[in-house]
């Protein structure tokens, strides 16, 4: 049984380590990361980094520098622009090579604000989504090993128009028997969106984003979020997914992510 995506290992310099077990694993790829747990991983670095400032994240976007192996990884975040009411953090994801020198397979950008008093001002672009009923066959990856293992992933028998819904909940922890936040529950799933829009079959086509950019007008709240997501696909081998992001009070904002997209 799959425990948690990340083991914590003694430390390494100013660099936090970790085991990666076998929950990350892609449902691509087996011996291969699923973008949600680094993401997850170098948001709650990017978070521990940030507390007590009284910011808020308002955007986060990963790049994915190359394939993320199933093995020990190391993370370290940094402050790249300070600031009292608007600061750009970032974290880094490297993985150790066969000759034992580290590079680099996932750097992630935040835009953190300040935080004030705009209730009387506030505005939600969609009407919040309600789960309904889910459809017994959640996806076309069923059986896969690893990350899909660790979510609960009910797509919805109604949807609104043509877009896909799927209610999605991280059913594991990110780093042994840690603490979450709300903002890391969503990251464990929110890379998702690409499965969640599929525009074509996978059992055809390998369609791999490069990265994942979320941007949140409202902290999420709670462990269940709603993803109505939507693929587009070029006719030259790169598409792109966007989604609207729900918690269960309503809309709290957006992702989107770049494809490469081959035939198998």
């Amino acid at each position: 049984m799959i425990a948690h995506y990340y083991h914590r290992l003694p430390a390494d310099g100013d660099a936090q380590s970790f085991e990666s077990t076998q929950g990350t694993a892609s449902n691509w790829d087996e011996t291969i990361q699923h973008g949600s747990p680094p993401l997850a991983l170098m948001t709650k670095a990017v978070e521990e980094l940030s507390a007590g400032s009284g910011l808020r994240v308002g955007r986060l976007t990963m790049d994915i520098l190359g394939a993320i192996p199933v093995a020990p990884v190391k993370v370290r975040a940094w402050v790249e622009r300070p600031g009292s009411r608007i600061s750009l953090m970032a974290a880094e994801m490297t993985a150790t090579r066969a000759d034992g020198t580290d590079r680099a397979v996932a750097r992630l950008h935040a835009w953190l604000l300040a935080t004030s008093d705009t209730a009387d001002a506030a505005t939600d672009r969609h009407s919040p989504l309600v789960e309904g009923e889910a459809l017994s066959n959640p996806h076309a990856w069923a059986g896969a090993p690893g990350y899909l293992e660790t979510v609960s992933w009910r797509k919805q028998a109604d949807t609104d128009g043509d877009a896909p819904v799927v209610w999605m909940s991280p059913l594991i922890p990110l780093v042994d028997d840690e603490p979450l936040t709300d903002l890391q529950r969503l990251a464990m799933v929110v890379d998702s969106a690409n499965g969640v829009g599929a525009a074509i079959d996978p059992n055809e086509f390998l369609f791999m984003n490069t990265d994942t950019t979320v941007h949140l007008h409202r902290a999420p709240i709670g462990g269940d979020f709603g993803l109505r997501a939507r693929g587009s696909i070029g006719p030259d081998g790169i598409g792109v997914t966007t989604a609207e992001i729900f918690d269960r009070r309503g809309f709290i904002g957006t992702s989107a992510q770049a494809l490469l997209v081959q035939r198998r």
